[in-house]
C-alpha cells in the first residue's frame, strides 16, 4: 500500500496559513469600503498596512533562509519542499508592501516616488531588495531550474543580499525603537553564519 504524501496534504494548509495576513487585510478593507464597517487598523490604517506587509515579507525571507540549515541540522530533507513557497510569499508580501507605499503615501505620483528613491536611503534599499527578489520569483519554476542549470543556484544566492537589504530598510525606517530590526539582524547573522560555517567545514573535510 502506497504511503500517503504528508507534504502534499500539509502544503495547502501551510499555503492558507501564509495567506492569512493578506486575507485579513483584504477583509478589513472590503468591509470598510463596501459595507461601511469600522476599519480596525489603528489610528493610521495606511501605515499599519505598510508595516504588516513589510513585516511578513521579512518573516518569509527568514523562513526561506531557515530551510537549508534546518534541513542540515535535522536531516529532514522534506523541508526543502517548502522553500520555494516561502520565497514566493516573501516576494508577494514585498509587492504588497511597495504597492501600499505607492498608493497610500505617494498616490502613484511618479515624480514624488523618484524623488523618494534618490533622497531617502531606506526607500532606496527597500526598492533594491524587492528588485533583487523579482528574478528569483520569475526563475522559481522547474522549467527555469532546468534551463539555468548550475547558474540557478548562483542566481538564487541573491536572496542573501535581498534579506540583508530588507533588514537595513527596516532598521533605517524606524526612528526610535530598533528592537525588532535588531532581532531580525541577529536572526539573519545566525542564518548566514551557519552557511559560512558549513562551507568552511565542508572545505576542511575535503582537504583531509
Amino acid at each position: 500500500m502506497k504511503k500517503p504524501d504528508i507534504i502534499g496534504v500539509t502544503k495547502p494548509v501551510v499555503f492558507l496559513l501564509a495567506l492569512l495576513p493578506a486575507l485579513k487585510l483584504a477583509t478589513e478593507l472590503i468591509s470598510a469600503f463596501y459595507f461601511q464597517a469600522p476599519l480596525d487598523l489603528g489610528a493610521n490604517p495606511a501605515q499599519t498596512i505598510e508595516h504588516i506587509t513589510g513585516d511578513w515579507c521579512i518573516n518569509f525571507l527568514m523562513l526561506t533562509l531557515l530551510i537549508t540549515p534546518a534541513r542540515r541540522l535535522t536531516h529532514w530533507n522534506w523541508l526543502i519542499r517548502y522553500r520555494r513557497m516561502f520565497g514566493l510569499f516573501a516576494f508577494f508580501y514585498g509587492v504588497l508592501h511597495i504597492l501600499a507605499y505607492l498608493a497610500f503615501d505617494k498616490v502613484f505620483r511618479f515624480n514624488d516616488i523618484i524623488q523618494d528613491i534618490f533622497q531617502r536611503p531606506y526607500i532606496t534599499v527597500g526598492m533594491a531588495a524587492l528588485l533583487l527578489m523579482l528574478p528569483l520569483a520569475i526563475t522559481s519554476t522547474r522549467g527555469w531550474i532546468r534551463r539555468l542549470g548550475k547558474q540557478w543556484t548562483n542566481l538564487h544566492k541573491l536572496v542573501y543580499v535581498s534579506a540583508t537589504l530588507g533588514v537595513v530598510h527596516y532598521w533605517w525606517l524606524v526612528k526610535r525603537d530598533i528592537t525588532w530590526p535588531l532581532i531580525y539582524a541577529l536572526i539573519l547573522f545566525i542564518l548566514l553564519g551557519s552557511r559560512f560555517w558549513f562551507h568552511l567545514h565542508k572545505a576542511s573535510r575535503k582537504q583531509q
